[in-house]
């Protein structure tokens, strides 16, 4: 039997279509008041990506050398890498842990 190669998928041939492109959102959902405290989301077109926070609570935080309890929450990225790649969805974490531990810079 002679296999053929498998083609690229169509975004690593710049062949997407119109509609799997346009619209494009980034969806933010919280489901901490419900006591949830990890959100792992699914994106659905023209979605690209879903930034999902879970619930504050206290844990132990290491700090300086120092061990205390801190709130802490667990945000969480799931993002279609047609339209991006995991190197941009770290900088954008990054920057809203940035935030949330300034919050008067918001």
């Amino acid at each position: 039997m002679v296999r053929t190669p498998r083609k690229p998928p169509r975004a690593r041939r710049r062949e997407e279509r119109r509609s799997e492109m346009s619209g494009a959102t980034l969806t933010v959902t919280s489901l901490g008041d419900q006591d949830v405290q990890t959100v792992f989301g699914v994106i659905h077109p023209p979605q690209v990506a879903l930034v999902g926070f879970g619930s504050v609570a206290e844990r132990p935080w290491g700090t300086n050398g120092m061990l205390c309890v801190r709130p802490v929450v667990t945000a969480t990225l799931a993002a279609d890498h047609r339209a991006t790649d995991a190197a941009v969805g770290a900088r954008y974490l990054t920057v809203v842990d940035r935030l949330l531990q300034k919050p008067e810079e918001l």
